[in-house]
């Protein structure tokens, strides 16, 4: 039997996928979007509806870079709201570790789940910078080498607190007075990031835990997720990345007991569709275009260079300066950490082998689509990527709001479930169920 593919939707937020400059596309923010979008996952029996969160508007030479959508909504509110306008749709929450408090956001996701009837899904993100931690009280008070520490601990005092009330402790008995067993919530932790106790107000929600998803790709990143989630959001989306970061990070898991089911690989992806795979290829470089605009392709060098790049030609050749390599000129976007001088000579040896301009390079290192061509082609690689072994599936991210999916629910996913690789209605009510995971794992048993 073939392996069954899970697929998941990821509402566009910020980063220049999303063409906001197309007439077709809308608000980032109505919520008459995010009903859209999740409806048509739903229809399409989708697993989950994912949603990323902006702790602070990201900077370009001191300014808010708006070349791409900027703003949105805080992602447990919408998806509370969501949670009455649809019925089996999972729904997933990023949520930062760093900036938060156990106590709170399980509370929270506890809430949705109950709110949801056991849809509650739980990104653990980290945030590393001291530019995003200015909006909080304690500002960028965690040293990077401990955000994953911290993480772990917090994640591990949420299940704390999920665990203090069993199934057994809601008594409602009105003929002996009494609604919850004494003894209900009470739960103690003292750690290194977290010292609490007292009660737990939140009874255990359907699932027992959220799902836990988790979306880093360094070397902490996947030994959180094969300790600790259920999925992991990565961005390996090539057939041959995908095999080698399948094969690692599945292989992580028999040290913490767990099995190479317990924990789904799903990629981010983009897809293009046409009447022919080259009517699509045609569509897909158009949609290329538009995701960088000139003034894009400038603002993505300099946030590179270090340097104000203003004056050069978008469609001319890289800038013969050499970089800024001091604090740099780019706020609050995560891909632009690390070696910027060994980016800067990696792009240079591209653009000069391919002859690309500035704008060719940006469009050749950010604005790719994954699955381009016909409905039927684009079924057949989906397929091929789950059989063997690069993926267990994929969340989609559309470059257009919030019509982007219409497409793909119309015309592929028929496609799959006729091969039958796809469910052709949900089976079960929970995020679980959908994910084929067995029953959370209780906080004893991750300690």
């Amino acid at each position: 039997m073939p392996r069954q593919i899970h697929l998941a939707a990821h509402f566009p937020g910020v980063n220049n996928t999303t063409v906001w400059s197309d007439p077709r596309s809308g608000s980032q923010i109505d919520f008459a979007s995010f009903v859209h979008l999740a409806r048509t996952a739903e229809r399409a029996k989708f697993d989950f509806f994912f949603l990323a969160e902006g702790l602070r508007l990201r900077e370009l030479k001191g300014r808010i870079h708006d070349l791409d959508v900027a703003g949105r909504p805080e992602s447990l509110t919408v998806l509370s709201a969501l949670a009455a306008v649809t019925t089996r749709l999972g729904l997933a929450a990023t949520v930062n570790s760093t900036f938060n408090e156990p106590y709170e956001v399980a509370r929270r996701l506890a809430s949705l789940d109950h709110l949801s009837g056991g849809r509650a899904a739980w990104n653990v993100v980290t945030s590393y910078d001291a530019f995003t931690g200015e909006n909080f009280r304690r500002g960028g008070f965690l040293d990077e080498a401990d955000r994953y520490t911290r993480a772990a601990e917090f994640l591990q005092t949420a299940r704390e607190l999920w665990d203090s009330w069993t199934d057994r402790d809601l008594l409602a008995d009105p003929a002996a007075g009494q609604f919850v067993r004494e003894g209900a919530g009470e739960f103690a932790h003292h750690g290194r990031h977290f010292d609490i106790h007292g009660r737990f107000a939140t009874p255990r929600g359907p699932q027992g835990h959220p799902v836990i998803i988790q979306a880093g790709d360094s070397e902490e990143g996947r030994e959180f997720a094969a300790r600790d989630a259920d999925v992991i959001f990565s961005r390996h989306s090539t057939l041959e990345d995908g095999r080698a970061f399948y094969k690692d990070v599945k292989s992580r898991l028999a040290k913490y007991g767990r099995r190479s089911e317990d924990l789904k690989i799903l990629p981010a992806v983009t897809y293009v569709l046409g009447d022919t795979d080259a009517d699509a290829a045609e569509r897909a470089a158009e949609i290329r275009r538009a995701q960088v605009s000139p003034q894009t392709a400038i603002a993505f060098l300099e946030a590179v260079w270090g340097r104000d790049l203003s004056g050069y030609d978008p469609d001319g050749p890289l800038p013969d300066v050499e970089p800024d390599l001091g604090e740099g000129v780019s706020k609050g976007r995560a891909q632009f950490r690390g070696d910027r001088a060994a980016t800067v000579r990696q792009w240079r040896a591209l653009a000069g082998e391919r002859g690309l301009s500035i704008r060719d390079l940006a469009i050749e290192t950010t604005a790719r689509q994954t699955f381009v061509g016909t409905a039927r082609t684009v079924a057949d690689r989906i397929d091929e990527f789950v059989q063997t072994d690069a993926a267990d599936g994929f969340i989609f991210v559309p470059h257009l709001t919030p019509g982007g999916l219409d497409d793909l629910a119309e015309h592929v996913v028929p496609l799959l479930q006729e091969k039958g690789v796809f469910r052709a209605d949900y089976t079960g009510p929970t995020l679980r169920d959908h994910l084929g995971l067995g029953p959370a794992r209780t906080a004893e048993e991750t300690s």
